[in-house]
């Protein structure tokens, strides 16, 4: 099971990301993309780490600001099996989601923002964090296992000033879109209230 959960900031999309993920396995991997630049962003981290204590929930917290495909590449090579199936009938669907551990990106517009100030100036900077955002994408992809990712709307307001916040808007709804392309679902949390959208997406 593949999801995307999407929505503005302060919409909730965080709180319900985490309850979703703990209704598919009994435990997880909690990849945490946020960098402490100041005591700010160090009081926010913590909060979020005391949050997630206080649910209950058994999570294992991975910091991973750039490399987010490799991490995902070396959690499935991680969960794939040394040997084959073991005999006896294959589990249903509902409880094979239940075998392994879910996997939470917290999230994705903060590694694309990482990414893309890591290559500030750079000639056709636009263009490697593209190739980047397809990497991620494919190594999204082909994860068999429990995986939600969590991302950001950042087109509804003022088209940005400067050229890195105009280059950061058109990267993050690209990327929204690729990745929504390769997930089962895809989750828009507006004031708290999730609505899936990919069951109700209309084809032209």
């Amino acid at each position: 099971m593949k999801v995307l959960v999407t929505g503005g900031a302060r919409s909730g999309k965080s709180a319900f990301a985490e309850r979703y993920a703990a209704k598919l396995a009994p435990e997880g991997i909690y990849i945490a993309t946020a960098q402490a630049y100041d005591d700010e962003m160090r009081q926010r981290i913590e909060q979020h780490r005391q949050e997630r204590a206080e649910r209950g929930f058994r999570w294992t917290t991975r910091e991973e600001p750039y490399d987010l495909a490799g991490a995902l590449r070396e959690l499935a090579a991680q969960q794939r099996p040394e040997a084959g199936p073991a005999p006896g009938p294959a589990p249903a669907a509902e409880e094979s989601g239940r075998l392994g551990r879910v996997v939470l990106v917290d999230c994705l517009t903060l590694w694309l923002s990482n990414r893309l100030l890591e290559r500030e100036g750079e000639a056709e900077a636009e263009r490697r964090v593209e190739a980047l955002i397809e990497e991620l994408a494919q190594a999204f992809a082909d994860y068999s296992g429990a995986l939600v990712l969590v991302t950001n709307e950042v087109g509804y307001g003022l088209v940005p000033e400067y050229k890195l916040g105009r280059q950061f808007r058109d990267l993050s709804g690209r990327m929204n879109q690729r990745l929504a392309q390769a997930a089962d679902q895809v989750f828009l949390v507006t004031a708290g209230i999730p609505i899936e959208l990919k069951s109700r997406q209309y084809f032209i």
